[in-house]
């Protein structure tokens, strides 16, 4: 279930529901977050029986379940499936609308993303489409609606694997070659790759801090909120530049954490704001 990066995704919905809400309500809140943690756990196995014979020949996933052997597919296929029934069953016992951005966000990273990933770097922008779903599914949760907010939410997370997982495909080049998987954007370590990596850290700055100029509904950031949002993306924004100057696997690492660190920043001040 890779439950680290769950955790992450979980902690995406959660800030998007205290976001959208009026009301905190503590079944619907349990349904989205114990729903989401299997609706995404359901995706990472499917994804390591797909790809069981590659996680097999890196050194940072052949101790996967599968592919290591530990587990058959068949055991795996129906852990995920119970898993993703039940997922999505809470998430429809929030509302339809939830379930179906669950049951889609599925469909693109299984079924999608997951084949293309050895195929092109543009796979990179398939999967940033899934990815980008919790922030915006804790919205519709709290709201059954689909607006300009929860689009704003969407767009945040999904400009932001673009800096994190260019940051990981740098760092883990070597590792992911054995397994056929050039997830860079020209494929190669090089400077057009750290370029774009800089343009979309750009991008993800300007999209954190859009709320304030009161184009994005009823969703609202302080002047304060976005100054910290700044001081954090100008943190991130060095990292990225230090990328683009030194093209090393240290200052990629350090990118790497900085956007760990950015966005579950990011979202406490989103949702600080608006309680506070």
């Amino acid at each position: 279930m890779k439950l680290r990066l769950n955790f992450s995704v979980v902690f995406s919905a959660s800030a998007g529901y205290l976001l959208g809400i009026e009301v905190f309500s503590l079944s619907v809140f349990a349904a989205l977050t114990l729903g989401g943690i299997l609706v995404v756990g359901a995706s990472n196995g499917f994804n390591q029986i797909i790809e069981r014979h590659r996680d097999a020949l890196m050194d940072r996933t052949r101790n996967r379940p599968v592919a290591s052997g530990r587990m058959g597919v068949l055991d795996a296929m129906i852990a995920c499936s119970i898993m993703l029934i039940v997922g999505l069953g809470l998430l429809y016992s929030i509302n339809p609308l939830s379930a179906s951005f669950g049951a889609f966000s599925v469909f693109i990273y299984v079924l999608v993303y997951t084949p293309l990933k050895a195929k092109t770097p543009l796979a990179v922008f398939v999967g940033a489409i899934p990815g980008a779903i919790p922030f915006m599914l804790g919205w519709v949760a709290a709201t059954n609606d689909f607006d300009i907010e929860p689009g704003t939410l969407f767009a945040i997370q999904f400009l932001w694997q673009f800096p994190h997982f260019w940051a990981i495909a740098w760092l883990a080049y070597d590792d992911y070659a054995k397994a056929g998987y050039y997830l860079l954007p020209t494929r190669n370590r090089d400077a057009s790759s750290s370029r774009q990596t800089v343009v979309y850290t750009l991008w993800l700055v300007f999209m954190s801090i859009l709320p304030v100029f009161g184009f994005t509904g009823a969703l609202t950031l302080s002047w304060w909120a976005a100054g910290l949002i700044l001081i954090l993306g100008a943190f991130l924004l060095l990292k990225a530049l230090k990328l683009n100057r030194e093209k090393t696997t240290l200052t990629a690492r350090a990118l790497m954490f900085a956007s760990i660190i950015y966005l579950p920043l990011v979202q406490i001040i989103y949702v600080v704001d608006k309680w506070i």
